[in-house]
């Protein structure tokens, strides 16, 4: 996962380096999420689409750092984020354990 796949401008591509922008676009992307479902619901709503990508992402990243660059400064920064977004989930699936949290319903 160390080898260089491919350059780019410049910068060295590796496996990990494409695992780590994964993350990096799952743990971004999750906000899209958030917001096309508050637009959808005309409130601010978090899908559980938004937890899933957050512990996907977050823990993609956290992997990363740890294996991929060997960077404690990343890690730090990514493993908070990727505890906070697992207890959430569990208390997602635990209030609302069988709507897909995909779609908000109001009360």
């Amino acid at each position: 996962m160390h080898e260089v796949l491919f350059e780019v401008l410049g910068a060295k591509v590796t496996g990990w380096k494409l695992f780590g922008y994964c993350g990096v676009v799952l743990f971004a992307g999750r906000w899209v999420v958030q917001m096309a479902a508050s637009r959808k619901a005309g409130r601010p709503v978090v899908p559980r689409l938004f937890w899933v990508m957050s512990v996907a992402g977050s823990l993609m990243c956290l992997l990363y750092f740890v294996w991929g660059k060997n960077d404690s400064v990343g890690i730090l920064g990514y493993l908070f984020p990727t505890l906070v977004a697992c207890y959430n989930l569990y208390l997602d699936m635990r209030v609302r354990p069988a709507e897909s949290g995909l779609e908000e319903k109001s009360p």
